[in-house]
């Protein structure tokens, strides 16, 4: 299967990807033997992705890195880079490729220490002879001194070296470093798209992929999940239940806690399938002995560890708020359609008779002030005010309304 087939609803894009892809092979190949590089190439040394949550900027990102690792010998014969099952698109795509080097926030920042080790590598050829690739997934969680050294590692980077930088919009950059990118828009996959990519690629059930699609507007990673996750469905029932709780001080502030709880039970799920599987890692590579004694000189070595499992629990955490908040969201919209007559299709038709009970209570104006309640949580939270007080906040704005 080809590398561009999991780019659901950007045609576009895979066009414009695969011709730079096929340009960048031919870079390589001028290279090798040794004649004239091809005029005017689509193939820069800087990428930047963006598009809303859910568009599939880093799986863009990363179908890329695997066309320019591509070493299908049916390139020669004028196949285009990107096969999808050679070593080079294979690795890749897994994550193993050794020229391939991807960067995530663990936390809510990407520090200066989690960039420095990358940074060198950029400056290094690949080992494979064709391209070194640096995939910065969250690009938007850069701070000011892990930015300043993308910077310079763009502004001057190896021959060989490729950046590809993924955030949600181009004003989440640093000006600086976006003007030294070539720019690739990504939109909201249409949900039909999504759903023909569940039933096709995860085997779901036609049913259940069309209500997953429609209910998450498009965003392919959670309505996987939302299809094939028991949990996330009864999560999204709990949120949704928040609008026809909020009647009263107590039913506020109980509201808010619950979020708070779902949230802090998605970040524990994700340290107990990770936490435990890193600990015992390093531990062995310190030369723990047996019964768990560690050796000298190797307290710092863990404590690191520990500080960085903790940070991704917070931005774990955050990000489980950020989905329940875009959930809220998306119910008052629904419900704001219902009040002014629209046609659009809801999103949340499954809970149909709790948008007409809120859109029967309530007027559009109430609607709206409600929309900007959920609007200004998130924004506290960006600021890094408490998640419980932002979320409280946001439950009396709604009782208010």
């Amino acid at each position: 299967m080809p590398v561009w087939d999991d780019l659901v609803g950007q045609d576009r894009l895979r066009e414009q990807l695969s011709a730079a892809a096929r340009d960048a092979d031919a870079l390589v190949t001028a290279d090798a033997s040794g004649t004239a590089p091809p005029e005017a190439s689509k193939m820069t040394h800087a990428w930047l992705f963006t598009g809303p949550p859910g568009s599939g900027r880093t799986t863009a990102a990363r179908a890329f890195a695997a066309a320019l690792q591509c070493v299908s010998p049916d390139r020669a014969l004028g196949g285009e880079p990107g096969c999808g099952f050679c070593d080079g698109c294979h690795t890749a795509l897994i994550g193993t490729h050794a020229d391939v080097s991807t960067v995530a926030a663990v936390g809510t920042q990407i520090l200066v220490d989690d960039m420095r080790d990358t940074v060198r590598k950029s400056f290094t050829s690949p080992a494979n002879g064709r391209w070194q690739v640096i995939l910065v997934e969250d690009a938007e969680r850069l701070n000011e001194k892990s930015a300043n050294a993308v910077l310079k590692a763009v502004e001057e980077p190896a021959p060989r070296t490729v950046w590809l930088l993924c955030a949600p919009s181009i004003e989440d950059v640093l000006p600086t470093i976006r003007s030294r990118c070539r720019h690739l828009t990504l939109r909201t996959p249409p949900v039909e798209a999504v759903a023909d990519v569940l039933i096709r690629r995860d085997g779901i059930e036609p049913e259940a992929a069309h209500a997953a699609a429609r209910a998450t507007q498009g965003h392919i990673d959670h309505a996987r999940r939302l299809a094939t996750d028991q949990r996330a469905r009864t999560r999204r029932a709990t949120v949704l239940k928040v609008p026809l709780r909020v009647d009263d001080v107590g039913g506020c502030l109980k509201a808010a806690q619950e979020l708070i709880d779902a949230a802090a039970e998605d970040a524990k799920e994700v340290a107990e399938g990770t936490d435990v599987k890193e600990t015992e890692e390093l531990k062995a590579a310190l030369g723990a002995a047996p019964g768990g004694r560690m050796p000298r000189g190797t307290a710092g070595a863990m404590k690191e560890l520990e500080d960085k499992q903790k940070r991704r629990r917070t931005r774990t955490q955050r990000d489980s708020l950020d989905l329940a908040l875009g959930e809220l969201t998306s119910f008052y919209r629904d419900v704001l359609a219902i009040q002014l007559g629209s046609r659009t299709a809801l999103a949340n038709e499954d809970v149909r008779d709790a948008l007409d009970r809120v859109a029967r209570e309530s007027t559009a104006e109430r609607t709206l002030r409600r929309i900007e309640a959920v609007l200004a949580c998130r924004e506290a939270m960006d600021r890094n005010v408490a998640p419980l007080l932002a979320v409280e906040a946001m439950t009396m704005a709604l009782r208010d309304g």
